[in-house]
């Protein structure tokens, strides 16, 4: 007679209350643990490493320990018999240290993510796992067992997953550990040496798979990882606030994350306080310039054209011009880095004196060529041939002396391109300049040609269609050793010198040869919202497959046109706001001073995205569906330039109109729309008095 549903959550409910006190325990130990190294770096070492292994051990009791279950069957090629709880960490018991919660990452849990009939991967029943407020509730059979086609992997109907995906948003983005689907999974255990570029449309996960591979390649290459690193890049401050959660959750807190823009400013202690025209802009973006500061770099070397005389003891030691042009040339030839010539000019140039006392009949070592490589003639000597260069000074140079740029950009930049890029009036100094993005951009480019950038290990790219050439170069230059993982969608690129393709992206990165893949299959954005933005794919990216929702739930699309916007709008939040989990008021940029007066005359609360970069922390992870519990969360007031890469359960958008126009040509405006519509995760209402734009209407 088969178990009673009822036993069987009792019996499951025991093995989760045994593990969070198996949690506890190991949390305890690692406590109690000192750190004693040989010496205080050693020591510090050793108390970072137990630090890390404290914040990867700590339990919230609300997300739950594990998410699923899988029973392997030596018939069907198992090698044991035996019962795996999956979740996002792994939880030794006390009796013989056995697994009582096997890491999501770990290859024995591959098959919950993998495993279907006709291939079972050796396991007989996978089973999920329904939890509320890290409470067990349900749970869902899968037999793997049965005949089955093997056939491509599909997408999971289950009504858990289906539940999880749908759960309202209380605060910053969650994890999918419990929902990856095979395709996704394919793509977050990557090998770590192969770069991949993920192309994926609205709510296809894209963000959280990017996020997913660096916790897996930290837990599959964690010695590796730990000396060369991982970064997160991401398109603004309020984007990395919002994802800032995931990787702790999932046990992760070695990988750094940062903007484009904090990346080159940290990097070469710069500050943008300027902003570029969008021709100028262009411009300094091209792919162009990194010859320009090439020559411009390597312009600064000069031609020996006298010799090099070093006086030791009673004697002369003369260089002649030309062997010092050899010694020039030849490490020119060998592609150093400017700043790494300029270290070995002095040792060369040493090397050649140590031959003329030796052919002379002495016998000087070493410390005699360190001495001479160090002495006042031959540092003089390095200085007039290989001088000192400050990439900040350069760029300054170069963006003021007209006839620099012009000897530098000949052939390269037009006249016309020339002074478009020109800053004027000049900056009294390089430390009073405003710098622009582009500007540090720059900066950045001539400091690599000076010095190489250190590589890491792995980075992941977010919104990468956005990033003009340069700014690929930048990133791709923290990756010349590593690998990366780059992602984005077309469809949303809302820069002027965003990509066209990402095979032109991938070279600019330096990774021509990432595999490229594409998601369509949409598990966030309901089926009725999807299909409503994606009218306007055909304007916007006509090469790019239609995406589509793999959601029972259709979701609620509400489109309100209105002759008195200052009635509608107030009511449409108030509508949202009583529904359970976020809402997101989308508006044009230009529109936002009017809403905030409007909703402070009628008393309506609100958060502005991007005054606070903490914004999601500060909304809080609310147990939102116990309404006596817990407060409705505030309406978070969005700009349109901010909207991309964030989700809301509710959305209401402002008139779409304005969105559009908002951005400097057609295009650019329907893809911004395009990004605002596809933010909700549950309901979109649209209010509009001017007509909608044609492809929407249609």
């Amino acid at each position: 007679m088969p178990e009673a549903a009822a036993d069987i959550l009792a019996r499951e409910r025991i093995h989760l209350t045994e593990s969070r006190a198996a949690l506890e325990r190991m949390h305890k130990h690692t406590a109690s643990l000192e750190a004693f190294g040989g010496d205080h770096v050693s020591t510090e070492h050793l108390k970072q490493a137990l630090y890390r292994r404290m914040k990867a051990l700590e339990d919230d009791p609300t997300v739950p320990l594990f998410f699923g279950r899988l029973d392997y069957d030596t018939g069907l090629g198992a090698e044991q018999e035996e019962t795996l709880y999956i979740g996002r960490r792994h939880v030794t018991g006390e009796a013989g240290g056995e697994p009582l919660v096997i890491d999501w990452r770990a290859g024995m849990s591959r098959p919950f993510y993998q495993a279907r009939p006709g291939e079972p991967m050796g396991v007989r029943l996978r089973r999920r796992f329904g939890f509320s407020h890290g409470q067990l509730t349900a749970y869902e059979d899968e037999d793997l067992a049965g005949p089955g086609e093997v056939a491509q992997p599909e997408i999971t109907q289950s009504a858990i997953v289906e539940s999880e995906i749908e759960r309202p948003r209380t605060g910053p983005m969650r994890d999918i550990v419990a929902t990856i689907q095979p395709e996704q999974d394919s793509i977050v255990r990557a090998g770590l040496h192969q770069s991949l570029c993920v192309q994926g449309a609205p709510g296809t996960g894209k963000t959280a798979i990017g996020l997913h591979r660096a916790a897996y390649l930290l837990y599959a290459h964690r010695d590796q990882l730990a000396r060369s690193g991982v970064l997160v890049v991401g398109p603004n401050d309020s984007f990395l606030s919002y994802i800032a959660d995931v990787l702790p959750a999932l046990g992760e807190i070695d990988a750094a994350q940062t903007t484009v823009t904090s990346l080159v400013c940290e990097a070469n202690g710069v500050t943008v306080r300027g902003l570029d025209s969008v021709s100028a802009a262009l411009i300094k973006g091209d792919a162009r310039m990194a010859e320009v500061l090439h020559r411009a770099v390597w312009s600064q070397l000069g031609a020996p054209t006298a010799p090099l005389v070093v006086p030791r003891g009673a004697y002369q030691w003369r260089v002649g011009a030309y062997l010092a042009a050899e010694v020039v040339d030849e490490l020119r030839e060998r592609g150093v880095r400017y700043g790494a010539g300029r270290a070995m000019l002095p040792q060369r140039l040493a090397h050649q004196v140590l031959l003329r006392m030796e052919a002379s009949g002495d016998s000087p070592d070493d410390r005699v060529q360190n001495a001479v490589a160090r002495s006042k003639p031959v540092r003089a000597y390095t200085d007039a041939i290989w001088p000192v260069l400050d990439p900040v000074k350069l760029i300054m140079r170069l963006l003021t002396d007209a006839d620099f740029l012009a000897a530098t950009a000949d052939g390269i930049l037009s006249a016309e391109e020339q002074q478009l890029i020109m800053k004027r009036p000049p900056p009294r100094s390089a430390g009073a300049a405003r710098w622009s993005l582009a500007d540090v951009i720059l900066i950045d480019e001539a400091a690599d040609l000076l010095q190489r950038t250190p590589s890491l290990g792995h980075v992941i790219l977010d919104e990468a269609q956005d990033l003009s050439p340069m700014m690929l170069r930048a990133v791709g230059r923290r990756a010349t050793t590593g690998s990366v993982t780059v992602l984005g969608d077309l469809a949303q690129a809302t820069t002027p010198w965003a990509t066209r393709s990402w095979q032109e992206s991938l070279a600019h990165l330096g990774h021509s040869d990432a595999a490229i893949e594409e998601l369509v299959a949409g598990f966030r954005v309901p089926g009725t919202v999807i299909d409503f933005a994606a009218r306007l794919l055909p304007e916007i990216a006509p090469a790019l497959k239609p995406p589509h929702s793999v959601r029972q739930h259709r979701g609620e699309l509400d489109l309100r046109p209105t002759a008195d916007v200052h009635r509608e709008l107030p009511e449409a939040i108030t509508q949202a706001v009583r529904n359970e989990g976020t809402v997101g008021v989308i508006v044009a940029d230009a529109a936002l001073p009017g809403v905030r007066k409007l909703l402070d005359d009628r008393q309506l609360g609100y958060e502005v995205l991007g005054e606070d970069p903490e914004i999601f922390d500060a909304s809080g992870d609310l147990p939102a569906s116990d309404p006596e519990v817990a407060p409705r969360l505030q309406p978070i007031l969005v700009p349109a330039a901010l909207a991309k890469g964030l989700e809301f359960d509710h959305v209401v958008l402002l008139e779409p109109a304005d969105i559009v126009a908002g951005e400097p040509d057609q295009v650019t405006g329907l893809r911004r729309l395009y990004v605002c519509l596809t933010r909700a995760v549950t309901s979109l209402i649209v209010v509009y008095a001017a007509e909608l734009p044609a492809a929407l209407a249609a």
